[in-house]
């Protein structure tokens, strides 16, 4: 597109997201000061002390497994991809924050990597559909040999570990599969040798090996742990053999004393000795445990849920204390207060949260379970939040303590699905998946319906107000924008289009509108008579799902299926700057009043602020 052949950069100031759907995905790093997780296509390195993070950019899709290497020098990640397409592998230099090369062999997914004991190789573990270990020269950036991962009657292997002794051995493990490796780098080939258990059949979901290699402990989604001994390749115990853990082993730690530190799918983070497996300490947490990692020799660990949680925990006291959170649900809208720029509230699946910009972190947690919100919107005085719900009602919440305030039953047949309200804070306004706009008459303590506006003939996407609280405009999947008068409640203009309207704005002095939605098309319309003023390309492929424009009308953001932010000249209809960094399709997005900031919200669950470009 020759809109984009110049445009800038959009700089990622901060992300408030963590995906904790990947094994081991939560990493301390050596030098006891850097966490690192996956967030989409990026890798976050955050200092645990200041908070600031770098990101390392350069997947292309889904990251699927963070590794770091025993001195701390490399980091590596594997990626997910299509079906039939090689997904790649990335070595970074930790200090630089940069790209080292790109190793791709794998088809489909890497599932697992790990660096050998002095950094020389780097090994990786495709996926179901590529079923491939290989080992990589880390100083030579090749492959030096692969095989097939599990032999063809075993199941898949998921987990993959270095020993602690030696670079030449390895172990891998899956379903109702462990084995041991041994590299030949004379002749470059890599030698397995099964692992007998008798008579158990195990799904290994996490492998710890010993400091000094006589042994490894593998977790189980049954629920127990398997001690296998690495010399004679046989397993010595098992355990607990009564009181197995709930919903299986999903994460370990091997601690200097001989102990264990297990993570279960249920959610619990227990202190186990090594002997008996007999839990000697342990502590709940929200969400399954997918992440155990050190900090230093172990006086303090972190633990990642599939909650998308990081919990801190000190050995000794055994407590657990949150230090990140954030929507492990697709993100469905932001939204800023009226004037200030350092709150923001965000809505998902069971709830609706309020952060702060300055330290990204969350205020309030409004949950309301088992249900989606799709809309949010602050009122203009500041006294309340009010959301729209896929159960049919509009829900309005103190903003400081999120303590219901109202609620309107039955708003629509098919779910609220846009919400906005007047300046005066005496009507809202809501879309429904049936197509109405309705009208609330909200008092002091009393709220009821007003009117009904039926035009629209499928859900509608977005609501936008004038400032004079006379006239709104309504988008709707159905290829209608209607502008109404609220005042007499009759339809001024009608725009149509061949496309789905996602989203609409006015620009500040009223006089024009933007609409984009699933055609791609950014279009420029009169809201005097309704008429196209012009189109531009919005985006190279997949939907435009959200926009916002400046308070003076200069520029404007759209974000969508492409998952990039594009900062546009409104004037000229060029882009002026773009942002990578999302991994899922971008929902809505905000720019800050202020300017200071552009806050977008995707389908993976992360909200990334950039900062705005200050030649603008």
């Amino acid at each position: 597109m020759a809109a984009e052949a110049g445009a800038g950069e959009l700089q990622l100031r901060a992300a408030i997201g963590f995906n904790g759907h990947i094994p081991s995905g939560l990493i301390c790093h050596p030098d006891k000061e850097h966490v690192l997780y996956p967030l989409g296509c990026t890798v976050i390195i955050q200092e645990l002390d200041t908070r600031k993070q770098a990101f390392l950019h350069g997947h292309t899709n889904n990251v699927s497994c963070v590794v770091v290497s025993r001195n701390g020098v490399y980091v590596a990640s594997g990626q997910v991809t299509f079906m039939g397409f090689k997904a790649d592998i990335i070595l970074w230099d930790f200090q630089k924050k940069e790209l080292l090369a790109r190793l791709s062999l794998h088809k489909g997914k890497v599932e697992g990597l790990a660096f050998s004991l002095n950094n020389l190789y780097l090994l990786s573990l495709g996926g179901q559909d590529d079923g491939s270990v290989v080992v990589w020269h880390v100083e030579k950036r090749e492959a030096v040999c692969g095989s097939p991962a599990s032999a063809r009657s075993a199941g898949n292997a998921t987990v993959v570990v270095c020993s602690s002794c030696r670079d030449e051995m390895f172990v891998t493990a899956g379903n109702g599969t462990i084995r041991v490796w041994e590299l030949d780098l004379a002749n470059r080939k890599i030698r397995p040798t099964e692992c007998q258990t008798g008579q158990l059949g195990r799904v290994i979901t996490c492998i710890k090996m010993t400091d000094d290699d006589n042994y490894f402990y593998a977790g189980t989604s049954s629920g127990d742990i398997l001690r296998v001994n690495t010399k004679s390749k046989m397993m010595t115990n098992y355990g607990p053999q009564k009181e197995k853990f709930s919903l299986g082993v999903t994460a370990l730690l091997w601690l200097k004393t001989g102990d264990l530190i297990v993570g279960t799918g249920g959610g619990i983070v227990a202190l186990c000795k090594a002997s008996n497996y007999k839990v000697m300490k342990k502590i709940q947490v929200q969400g399954a445990v997918t992440s155990l990692t050190c900090r230093g020799q172990g006086h303090q660990f972190f633990v990642g849920t599939n909650e998308c949680q990081i919990y801190r925990v000190n050995y000794t006291a055994f407590k657990e204390e949150l230090i990140a959170t954030c929507h492990n649900e697709a993100v469905h809208d932001i939204v800023f207060p009226l004037r200030t720029s350092d709150l923001f509230a965000t809505c998902s699946k069971n709830d609706i949260r309020v952060w702060h910009t300055p330290e990204n972190r969350e205020l309030l947690r409004i949950v309301v379970p088992n249900v989606t919100c799709h809309a949010i919107e602050f009122m203009r005085d500041g006294k309340s939040i009010i959301s729209a719900w896929n159960d049919g009602k509009i829900r309005a919440f103190l903003p400081e303590t999120g303590r219901l305030l109202y609620v309107i039953n039955h708003a629509h047949s098919l779910g609220v699905t846009a919400i906005a309200a007047t300046s005066s804070c005496k009507q809202i306004l809501s879309g429904g998946g049936e197509g109405q706009v309705r009208i609330w008459e909200i008092g002091e303590r009393s709220h009821k319906l007003g009117e009904i506006l039926k035009e629209h003939v499928s859900a509608v996407s977005c609501i936008k107000i004038k400032k004079d609280d006379q006239e709104c405009v309504t988008a709707s999947l159905d290829g209608t924008c209607i502008i109404w008068d609220i005042v007499r409640f009759v339809r001024k203009q009608m725009l149509l289009a061949n496309t789905l309207f996602k989203c609409v704005c006015y620009h500040p002095e009223e006089y024009q509108l933007i609409t984009s939605g699933t055609d791609r098309r950014i279009g420029y319309w009169e809201v005097f008579d309704g008429s196209a003023i012009r189109e531009v390309e919005g985006s190279a492929s997949g939907s435009i799902n959200g926009m916002d424009i400046t308070a003076d009308g200069a520029y404007f953001v759209t974000g969508g299926d492409d998952h990039l932010v594009k900062l546009w000249n409104y004037n000229e209809g060029a882009v002026t700057h773009i942002g990578v960094g999302h991994g899922g399709s971008i929902a809505r997005l905000k720019i800050c009043p202020g300017n200071k900031y552009i806050v977008s919200v995707s389908a993976d669950g992360a909200i990334l602020l950039w900062k705005y470009p200050d030649s603008h």
